[in-house]
């Protein structure tokens, strides 16, 4: 049942005009009736949602997140890529508990004030764990767009330097940046700055990482920090306390290789599908595979089966998608 405070705050929003608020808000009921095992309804609301957005885009087109356009200095060129993102929590499969965590971390940047009057601070460091495809880019894309809030890329390329030094001025720049302009900050493959000092004893690699630590220690700033690694296995120990939240990102379960591929044909609709033979032959590969094994079966049935995806397009996409993993071994 929705809770009278989500029906409270709707009204609310409506009333100030506060579509970002009133699309936060629809999106938390969807996450609660999911959790409560209500799926059509979820369902429901999540594609009322879709709709009511894409209508606003259309006639008002003011989804455009706050503090843009990104503009970044000089100094942070080739460091940092700056970008709008207009996701949403709905655009996002996970599991159940893990999107239940996402949801509460961005009810608790909502309502920051109110946590703040009770002598308590937002989480603002995340670090996300898991197989590559599984949703943690996305993820920041989502955070980025439902708090209204720049994405900033961290490019490790740009930053990592085997010259004396030249990492941790590197480093100070993107902290100074993370201090001075509000945004979600997002490290990828943070591994490579971060690896076990007990792994790796060439200098550099070890005035880097206590570069990092010391930085996330210090950092008071109110932006957000997102770190994430495909190898937690490869971190050091001191980098898991500088992180006061964690999330981590498995493969999709069976029902949710049935909801990335039928969210994925564009506007082609499905002929007659057995989905537990689909769900089957996409066991094991991840979200970002998936999307790739599906985005083929939709090209094909466009050009060759007048936009109609059939079981057996899904099947073979899927099962190349398979064999293409499998030849990495």
């Amino acid at each position: 049942m929705t809770k009278i405070s989500h029906v409270r705050e709707l009204i609310r929003s409506f009333g100030m005009n506060d579509n970002q608020r009133f699309f936060s808000v629809a999106t938390a009921i969807a996450c609660d009736a999911r959790a409560a095992g209500k799926e059509t309804v979820a369902s429901q609301v999540e594609e009322a949602v879709k709709y009511a957005e894409a209508e606003i885009r259309k006639t008002k087109g003011n989804f455009t997140p706050i503090g843009l356009p990104i503009t970044l200095s000089s100094e942070l060129q080739g460091l940092v890529s700056g970008s709008a993102s207009d996701m949403r929590l709905t655009d996002l499969i996970v599991d159940d508990n893990l999107q239940g965590k996402i949801a509460r971390f961005l009810r608790e940047h909502r309502e920051r004030d109110r946590l703040r009057r009770a002598g308590l601070e937002v989480r603002r460091k995340v670090l996300m764990s898991g197989p590559p495809g599984t949703g943690k880019g996305m993820t920041a894309a989502v955070i980025a767009g439902e708090l209204g809030l720049p994405l900033y890329k961290i490019r490790l390329d740009g930053v990592i330097s085997k010259f004396l030094g030249e990492t941790g001025g590197k480093l100070r720049l993107i902290f100074e940046a993370i201090k001075k302009s509000p945004g979600v900050y997002f490290f990828d493959e943070v591994d490579a700055l971060a690896a076990s000092r007990k792994s790796d004893d060439v200098g550099e690699a070890r005035r880097m990482l206590n570069s990092l630590l010391v930085m996330l220690e210090e950092d008071q700033s109110d932006s957000i920090i997102l770190a994430a690694t495909n190898h937690p296995g490869l971190l050091d120990d001191a980098i898991f306390r500088r992180f006061d939240a964690a999330f981590h990102f498995g493969l999709p379960t069976d029902d949710n290789i049935r909801r990335v591929i039928q969210r994925s044909v564009g506007g082609c609709t499905f002929s007659e599908v057995d989905w537990d033979n689909v769900v089957a032959a996409g066991n094991g590969l991840s979200q970002a595979e998936l999307l790739i094994a599906v985005g083929d079966a939709a090209r094909t049935a466009v050009l060759d089966h007048n936009c109609v995806v059939s079981e057996d397009l899904l099947l073979h996409s899927l099962r190349d998608r398979q064999e293409a993993g499998a030849s990495k071994f």
